[in-house]
């Protein structure tokens, strides 16, 4: 079974490469798809060097810095391209631990999406976040489920497993969001869709290395895009 994990990128040099040695350690199934923007920072030229020695590297470079959820969009349409099995998002900076991909490898055999969680039934798994970036978040993914009402607890997380066949099913040219907003309205397509998703509980750590992205735009687009999802065609 082949499974691609995505990883996007922009100015994470210090993490690149730490990072693929360890998904790839994991499981000989696994491959690793960096979409990189452009970084000034070389990183891409890092993928390029450890690609040239092992082929289950992948390096998909864009123009410059268009934003997480094309980046993924980008990284699903090179995925279905491969015609892998499953496709896995995941950051750059660890603070999505590649020893999940065990368990979710084995969900995954009797899901459509497997949710890497921080805040199942009501438990905080977040580690090394400053208070003001936990309560943001935390009260952000309660907000979004209740417009959503999605039956998944933590809907704003970008840590999941997703197959093939369910990114096959959905029009990724209708997505439109970014940052939370994306993670967002995907888990609202797949559940408008009906496939089924479950979730495992991780433990979420801060970046180890380099910038968060974060931003007031990312944040404001989360607060009120989602409004709109329910009246989009998907």
């Amino acid at each position: 079974m082949r499974t691609l994990v995505i990883i996007p990128t922009y100015n994470e040099k210090d993490n690149i490469a730490a990072i693929i040695g360890q998904v790839l350690a994991i499981d000989p199934g696994l491959e690793v798809l960096v979409v990189d923007d452009n970084s000034p920072d070389g990183t891409a030229r890092i993928v390029t060097d450890l690609a040239a020695k092992e082929s289950r590297i992948h390096l998909l470079s864009r123009a410059g810095k268009l934003g997480l959820g094309t980046a993924y969009v980008a990284g699903f349409k090179r995925a279905v391209e491969m015609k892998v099995d499953n496709v896995v998002q995941m950051d750059a900076d660890f603070s999505h631990n590649p020893k999940y991909l065990k368990i979710m490898l084995e969900k995954i055999k009797d899901a459509d999406v497997v949710v890497g969680s921080r805040y199942i039934e009501g438990r905080i798994s977040v580690v090394n976040w400053p208070l003001h970036r936990l309560l943001l978040s935390y009260f952000a993914n309660i907000y979004a489920r209740w417009v959503t009402r999605l039956p998944i607890y933590d809907v704003t997380g970008g840590f999941k497993m997703i197959r093939r066949q369910v990114l096959e099913g959905i029009n990724l040219d209708r997505i439109t969001s970014n940052g939370y907003a994306f993670q967002i309205e995907l888990n609202y397509i797949f559940n408008k869709k009906g496939f089924r998703s479950v979730e495992i509980p991780i433990i979420f750590t801060d970046r180890e290395g380099g910038v968060s992205k974060m931003s007031k735009s990312i944040i404001r687009e989360a607060v009120f895009k989602i409004w709109l999802f329910r009246f989009r065609k998907y």
